[in-house]
This record gives structure tokens, sequence and C-alpha cells, in this order.
């Protein structure tokens, strides 16, 4: 286990990392075919639920992130196995599981550690330092959320870490397990070895007719060739009908002036502000202070105004903007709160405002500057606002020209009176085979599955049509036709008989030097000697090791009760290897790789009570499956289209 530890480091890290969120097989969890009607719920946990709607916005979220890591053309339907479904509710039945134990034990998360966790979050800093909330808001937009909605479920997940947290630092690590690794870890063995080289054996090979014959027809599969087809086929695509759309000046002139507010920046203003946090909830003696404390800062600060930003540092109960001097940047109308964003947008600049109350607290707010509204010239956005044309009447064109493409493929009884009429490509592809290569993009028209499933249709292999327009990507038609194919064939045995015989050559010279190996390891067994060996190396799984990794694996695996100890080592296409093992010591203790091991276990065993933990609470709450759904569902539905 703990060899798999030390040589997966980045593996454990990224487990650690997402533990809050187990993906782990559920044990307990119980079939079950009906859901006293309610066909909507997939799984129960306790007395809470899981939505079909809820898992198949799950399935949906995994998709997207498959999409970010492999492409858009990434095969929906690859997440429709019963496997993959059922890995997914695993997750969420987990989830359910840890999130209904951290309501029952009142688990919860301040504002203000839930603030510091907002700021840390790595890209949202301006070069100045300060939080970037428009990006803040910018990025949540583009995963459909809002800062409420995000903000809510992130104070659920950090009470969650601390449930977790309570659980991984509570397992305890055996002084004598660890200090057995690194024994183990350290320990040095004194080894020489002896090769039998296959090559040596050559001369002593023979190789029949019959047993060439023999390994062609045990082995034929190894001599097939697959079948495979040549075509032609043509693309319809937006891209390419973009290629054919020209723009005239008076379009982008027409297009800027019925877009300008795309290109048009509001009025931004920047400001200051000293905030004292006041809850809702606050006693009235604690209203009072807070109130006397900020009469008494605006007081200060009306005053002096140039004093704003030490008071603000001093003073200010907002950590992101306190270390600033109370700054907050630039922002627009809208980006605040509305108790701040109004009383910022009545200021003039230079201006304090009197004590503004929000959700917050009380702020008092000085404004700094003031960023007029501005719009981008003609000139300067001409060349995106062509593209932008060029995209929505390629678009628009795709639309129209998608129905003459289809009624062409179906009326004709070849592929160029298609391209001639839409001015689009007659391309020939060589090669095809009935499976995607991997080799090759997926993104690749030609490599696209749903091409190929088409391409290679009985319609289109025995008959020779026009296939029907296939869409391999958004916006995206292909029509293809075969124009020769090639069934699946064996290789003549004359054609293949050179190169069985090298291979058996090679089989059987190989045998030969292990079996000598073999008689050599016996007979040293009987009476031990060093003659023929190399000169002694010191191995140890400490260090790096100066012999072949499998024959590392069996010198560290070897018994060495009774010295010298011997075994052998295969390597396939060299030959095979006797190591002697003469000596073995307990090697040099190194507490820093020591502490670093421990410091592993300490992780794995954290890791396996956190699995365990949750574990007993599904067994707790008796989780049930609605497997009628689950099924049914892998077998019609993809989850997003």
């Amino acid at each position: 286990m703990f060899e798999y530890i030390r040589t997966h480091q980045r593996v454990m890290q990224f487990l650690l990392l997402l533990i809050i969120f187990p993906s782990f097989v559920v044990g307990g969890v119980v079939g079950f075919s009906s859901f006293s009607g309610k066909q909507a719920e997939v799984a129960k946990v306790g007395s809470e639920s899981i939505p079909m709607e809820e898992f198949n916005q799950a399935l949906r979220n995994q998709l997207d992130r498959l999409k970010q890591a492999y492409g858009p053309e990434f095969d929906a339907q690859l997440l429709n196995t019963p496997e993959m479904r059922k890995g997914i509710l695993d997750d969420l039945i987990s989830r359910k599981a840890i999130s209904m134990e951290t309501r029952k034990s009142n688990l919860a998360v301040t504002d203000e550690t839930l603030q510091k966790n907002i700021l840390e979050i790595p890209g949202l800093k301006k070069p100045d330092n300060s939080f970037d909330k428009d990006r803040y808001k910018s990025l949540l937009a583009m995963q459909g959320l809002t800062p409420a909605a995000y903000e809510a479920s992130l104070r659920q997940d950090l009470a969650t870490q601390q449930l977790v947290n309570a659980i991984q630092y509570s397992a305890i690590t055996p002084k004598t397990i660890a200090e057995r690794i690194a024994l183990i870890s350290e320990q040095e063995r004194d080894v020489q070895a002896i090769s039998f080289k296959s090559k040596d054996f050559l001369a002593e090979v023979k190789i029949t007719d019959a047993m060439l014959r023999a390994f062609y027809d045990k082995n034929g599969a190894q001599f097939e060739v697959p079948e495979s087809l040549s075509a032609e086929y043509v693309v319809l695509s937006a891209d390419a009908l973009t290629e054919q759309i020209t723009v005239s000046d008076a379009d982008v002139a027409a297009y800027y002036d019925q877009n300008k507010d795309r290109y048009t920046t509001k009025e931004q203003r920047r400001a200051s502000h000293i905030l004292l946090n006041l809850k809702k909830d606050a006693s009235d003696a604690e209203k009072k202070a807070v109130q006397a404390k900020a009469e008494a800062l605006l007081a200060q600060v009306r005053k002096s105004p140039e004093q704003f930003a030490k008071l603000a540092k001093e003073n200010s109960q907002d950590l992101g903007s306190a270390e600033r001097g109370g700054d907050l940047d630039f922002f627009a109308r809208g980006a605040m709160v509305q108790a701040f964003d109004d009383a910022a947008f009545k200021l003039k600049e230079g201006e304090i405002s009197g004590l503004v109350q929000s959700e917050y607290g009380i702020h008092i707010i000085q404004l700094t500057a003031i960023k007029p509204i501005s719009v981008k010239p003609l000139e300067e956005v001409k060349g995106e606002l062509m593209a932008d044309i060029k995209t929505q009447k390629a678009s628009k064109a795709f639309a129209e020209a998608a129905e003459t493409f289809t009624n062409l493929v179906e009326q004709s009884d070849n592929l160029q009176t298609v391209a001639d009429k839409l001015k689009l490509k007659l391309e020939k592809v060589n090669n095809l085979s009935r499976q995607p290569n991997p080799a090759l993009p997926p993104s690749l028209v030609t490599n696209n599955a749903k091409f190929l499933k088409a391409i290679y249709s009985d319609e289109s292999l025995k008959k020779k049509h026009n296939i029907d327009p296939t869409e391999v990507a958004a916006s995206t038609l292909v029509s293809a036709r075969v124009l020769d194919y090639k069934p699946k064939s064996k290789r003549a045995f004359d054609e293949v008989k050179a190169g069985i015989q090298m291979q058996l050559v090679q089989t059987e010279s190989q045998a030969l030097a292990k079996k000598a190996g073999e008689a050599k390891i016996e007979a040293l067994k009987l009476a031990d000697s060093s003659v023929g060996f190399s000169t002694l190396k010191t191995v140890s799984r400490a260090k790096k090791a100066e012999i072949a990794p499998e024959a590392f694996v069996a010198v560290m695996k070897a018994d060495t009760q009774k010295l010298p100890a011997f075994v052998g080592v295969e390597t396939p296409g060299v030959g095979y290897e006797v190591y002697r093992i003469a000596k073995v010591a307990a090697g040099t203790p190194d507490l820093a790789r020591r502490a670093n091991e421990v410091k592993q276990l300490e992780n794995a065993i954290a890791q396996q009570e956190v699995f365990s933990y949750i574990e007993a609470l599904k067994q707790r709450a008796k989780v049930v499956v609605n497997q009628s759904v689950l099924n049914s569902k892998a077998s019609t539905d993809t989850p997003v289209q």
C-alpha cells in the first residue's frame, strides 16, 4: 500500500482535495423496484430524496467538465452507461449523507470566514491586489450562478469541511507501522548479476516449416488485414459559408449603431470606505456602541479627509479593503449592495458620505475618482464587427442551405453536383476503418463516430449511395459516398513467413536463455560461487536503483533469510539475468525522508477514516435506490443535448 502512496503523491493529494465530495462505491445501498409511485425520485437518503432533476443536473455538470477536458466533440452517450450513471448517483448519495450530518451537528460558518475564503480564490486579484468583484460576478454568471447562490453553497461546503476535518484529524498513525515502513524503505541489499543473452543461443534454435505453419494457423488474428474503404465527401458548415460572405462598410456602420451599448463603458466610480460590522440580530446595546463609534469616525474624517486611508486601515472591518486604506477600486452602478451603490453615485469627487446602513453594517464612504462613460470608436472595433456580422449571416445561411444540402444529397447520384451548387469542396479520404482512429483528432470529420457509422452502413457499402446528411458538430453536416471497399482479409502465409521465422527464433532463443539461467540458479543453490558475476552493487528503495526496474522489484521481494539468495528475472527480447544477493544491511536513517513518509501515511489513514465514516453515515441513513428509474433512463436518455 505505502509503495503506491509513495509513487503516486499527486494522485493522493488530488483525492485529498476532493475529500468533501467523495465518489465512493455505495455500501449498504439496497435496490428497490418501486418508490411508492414517485418516479421523479432516483434515490432516497434517510428522509431526503434525490430527485431525477438533480441527478440529471449532475450528469450535465459532469458532461460539461468532460467537454472542457476533451473538447466539444466528447460523446455524451459515454455517460449513459450503467456504470457511469451509478458512479454519479453514488457521489450524490455521499454528498447528501454528509450534508445531512453537517446540519444535524449544527455546524456553521461565520461571515468573516466566508469572506476570507472568497478573497483567497485564485485569479480574482487585480494588479493592485484588490478584489475584482466584476470578474467574480462574471465567472459565476458563466456557471449560471448568482453570488448569493454560490456563497450559500460555499458556506455549506465549508461547514462540511469542518466535519470532515474533525474525522481526518482524529486518525491515529501507529508508530510501529511508520517505523517498519522506514526500515523497509532504507534497507540495502548488495547484489551481483550474471546475464544469459538470448542472442547467444540463436545457433541452437531449429525452426521447421511445420512450426511456421502451426504458428500461422494458431495466430490467424495476428495476420488479419482489417476492412477499410475510400470515399469522397462534402461538408456543409457555418465556417465554410462564412468564407463566401462579404460585408460592406454600410453593414458595419449600421450594426455598430444598433449595438453601440456593447462598446460603451458605463460610468465607473472609485471609492474608499470604512465598514463597522453590525449583525441584523445585534442587541440594542451593540447597535448603540457601533453607531457611536461610526459617528466619531465620521467626525474625524470630515475634519481631516486626508486621514481617511489611515483611519480605514486602523478601524475598517472589511478585511479585503482595510489593508489598502479602504480602497474598493472602480466599480459600475449595481456592483455594490443597494444602499452603498445609491450613496456612492450621489457623491461628488472628494466628497465624504454620511453614515450608510447596509446588510453588512455601517459604512463611511469617500468618493476618490469618477471615470466617465466612454464609447469605443467604430474604427477600433470594425474587425470584430465584421466577424460578428459574418457569423450571424453564416448561421442564417446555414439554416437555409441545410435543407438544400439535404435535398441535393437525396436526389443526386453523385456529390459533385452538391459541391458545385453550394460552392463547397469535394474531398477524398482513403483507408477509413469502421471505428475512429485514436491516433487522429476526434474533431476530424472523417474520424467522427457518427460519420463512420453512416459510411459503413449496409446501404452505403452495398449500393454506394450518398449517405444521409450527418451532423458531426454544431452547424456542420457531412455526406459521403463509398468509392471502394476492401473487406477484412488474411495475409497469405508466404507473405508473412519471414516475419514468423524471426518471431519464433526470438521466442525459442529466449526460452533457451531462461532455461540456462534457471539451471544456473539450481547449481548455485547446491554450491555457491561468485565466478562470472558482475561487481557488487548496493540497492535500496530509498535510492535510485542502478538496475532495471523489473529486476529491482524481484531483488527487493526476494526471501533473504538465507544468504546468499538468488533470483532470476526474464527480460523479453533480451534474455535472462540471475541476481546473487550477498548481503542485507539496515541502511542509513534519513530523518527528512522518514518525516515525509509519516505524513503520507497519516494522509492515507485519514482518508480511510473519512471513507469509513461516510460509509457508516450511508448505512445509518438506509439509502434506497430506485433501480427501475436509473436503469430505464440509462438506455433512453442522453445527459445533455
